[in-house]
């Protein structure tokens, strides 16, 4: 893993103290806080959570044979019925931070999954993508790629934001994966961090900036353009050959 001290951190030196410092923010103004709208996309749509709209297709992606393995290092357990759905539909409707969307599959015209805006710091221009939960029907497809990229170029080009975040379970080698092929990066292992479900989560920490946005942009469009698959939905380019290239990262 490549990490953020791995590349140069600009400074300049205090003409007061002599002592090293960060650069000034060109825009230090609070950022806009996300808002309850829908994110359309030519694969998915990212829709506010809805208890009523959402309960039926929410419980069919989440009933699916490896649901134990989906949701282990998820803080919620795998719903069991609808009452459990309902339950974490009121809860997940009742708050903006987390500020929680449905993932609708346009190919299906399903909800196939639900990711979070959260940890929201419009002051320091800072938040967080979590509790992403995508089903089997939309994991590894365009419509899940999209919807990483719709979130970034929401808190990005909308909402003035200059760090936006993945965090996970250390164990969790598929969701690390992700956001190194999403071209976040890897920022640091925190030991201890949380417990979850009872027992001790490390926790690893990946970031895209605000310099880095617009190469990684690039990069989601080139790989989300209809050319870039072929008649039987194979892609041409891996996302992570774009993403990497876009960082100047040179993969093993």
């Amino acid at each position: 893993m490549k990490s953020i001290h791995d590349d140069q951190v600009p400074t300049e030196i205090d003409v007061e103290t002599g002592l090293p410092i960060g650069p000034n923010v060109a825009n230090p103004v609070s950022a806009r806080r996300p808002e309850r709208i829908v994110l359309d996309g030519q694969h998915c749509r990212l829709e506010p959570i809805d208890p009523l709209r959402h309960r039926e297709d929410l419980f069919a992606a989440c009933n699916v044979p490896d649901a134990p393995a989906r949701f282990r290092y998820l803080f919620d357990p795998v719903p069991k019925s609808l009452d459990d759905i309902d339950r974490w539909l009121a809860k997940a409707a009742s708050t903006d931070d987390p500020l929680v969307f449905a993932v609708r599959v346009k190919r299906s015209g399903r909800v196939e999954g639900r990711q979070t805006l959260m940890r929201i710091t419009p002051e320091h221009q800072s938040i967080e993508i979590g509790n992403i939960y995508w089903g089997p029907r939309m994991a590894h497809t365009a419509a899940a790629t999209e919807a990483n990229y719709l979130f970034a170029e929401y808190v990005f080009d909308r909402l003035g934001y200059r760090r936006y975040e993945w965090k996970c379970d250390a164990l969790n080698a598929p969701s690390r994966g992700a956001a190194e092929r999403f071209g976040f990066t890897y920022e640091g292992h925190f030991r201890r961090a949380i417990i979850n479900k009872g027992r001790t989560r490390d926790t690893t920490w990946f970031a895209i900036i605000d310099e880095q946005w617009p190469a990684l942009k690039a990069a989601y469009q080139q790989w989300l353009d209809p050319n870039n698959f072929a008649s039987d939905g194979t892609q041409k380019t891996r996302l992570s050959a774009l993403t990497a290239a876009a960082l100047g990262r040179v993969q093993p």
